[in-house]
């Protein structure tokens, strides 16, 4: 199983943003120093009390040039948001700065807001999600090709750098509405779930549709699956719970008042599901939260539970979300990350 942690380089009242990257490059260190496989990176825009990382290519090109093993992923690159061809010039460049550790993982995102800001209407983002990652792949692959889409027109583009990685770094694609799964499955992409309260044994319906069109379309093995959680590793179970609650409370509350603001810009109606969400967030209690896929405790307790997801989705990475809310102490976390790669990883060596 793969291990990584997902960072959003949180920000909090009274820390200014330099202090704010020390921290979340010290929990970089921390990572290629225990073993960590993956340092997955957000893309989050004009939302100051909760994040600074707007750029994951140059946070991660500074990554590159601080760690030696460990890979650098994006969770995800917001591909409607940016011209392809740049993506793809930076993302070959990572990749080369790198020797060859990008993951590119790839989505959409559901904040209306920052697609208002950026001046593209939410409404089309799935089409330029579709038409911006078949841009950058061919770009990592090909040389003077041209391209006239409905969003994108060029000519005679040769991009510079080529990615370290032949044909290019592994492409890895959200899965957030239910027509995704076949087709990732077809295209034979790796996927990643991200639950926040859910159990992800919801999903697994999904998940055997996505195995089966992986199949049938002559991919070898299967289709590799991803999950992205609320998580947190102690010593012991009360001290997991009392470093990690007011982290994940704040979480749930801020994501029910993003996803509400999302709701009401998209003009969603009251029957809406994600309006059933947000209520949701707004409500759920920490011992709630916790018989979901909450990967909080101690590291056998996480162990367990990561061993019945292998075993009940057929899981082969995670992310965890060591804080999500931006509350956690820095040293906890630290912590966290050594009782992760050292006590529960090799459970699955």
């Amino acid at each position: 199983m793969e291990f990584g942690i997902y960072h959003e380089f949180t920000s909090k009242a009274g820390r200014s943003d330099a202090h704010a990257f020390d921290l979340a490059m010290d929990i970089v260190d921390a990572a290629e120093e225990y073993g960590l496989d993956v340092m997955w990176l957000a893309e989050l825009h004009f939302d100051p009390h909760r994040a600074l990382l707007s750029s994951p290519m140059v946070v991660g090109a500074a990554i590159a040039g601080r760690t030696k093993r460990m890979k650098i992923g994006t969770s995800v690159q917001v591909l409607p948001l940016s011209n392809p061809l740049r993506l793809a010039e930076e993302a070959a460049t990572l990749d080369q700065v790198s020797h060859g550790r990008l993951i590119f993982g790839a989505g959409r995102s559901g904040v209306a807001k920052t697609y208002e800001n950026y001046n593209i209407p939410y409404a089309e983002s799935k089409e330029r999600f579709n038409e911006a990652l078949e841009i950058i792949e061919r770009a990592w692959r090909e040389t003077d090709f041209s391209h006239k889409g409905k969003y994108y027109q060029f000519e005679d583009v040769t991009v510079a750098p080529r990615p370290y990685q032949t044909p290019g770094p592994e492409v890895r694609v959200a899965a957030a509405s239910i027509d995704t799964f076949p087709t990732l499955g077809q295209e034979g992409r790796g996927m990643f779930l991200s639950v926040r309260h859910e159990d992800t044994r919801m999903f697994l319906p999904n998940i055997n549709i996505y195995q089966d069109e992986w199949k049938k379309a002559g991919h070898p093995g299967r289709g590799r699956v991803y999950l992205r959680a609320p998580g947190f590793v102690a010593a012991t179970a009360a001290k997991a719970r009392e470093a990690y609650e007011p982290t994940l409370m704040h979480h749930f509350r801020a994501q029910a008042a993003l996803l509400a603001d999302s709701c009401k810009r998209l003009g969603l109606s009251a029957d809406n599901p994600r309006w059933k969400t947000v209520r949701r967030l707004e409500e759920i209690t920490y011992d709630e939260a916790a018989r979901g896929t909450v990967l909080v405790g101690t590291p056998d307790q996480v162990t367990e539970h990561l061993k019945a997801l292998e075993k009940d989705i057929g899981l082969d990475g995670i992310q965890l979300e060591f804080n999500c809310g931006g509350l956690a102490k820095h040293e906890d976390e630290r912590e966290s990350m050594r009782l992760l790669c050292q006590e529960v990883k090799p459970a699955f060596a």
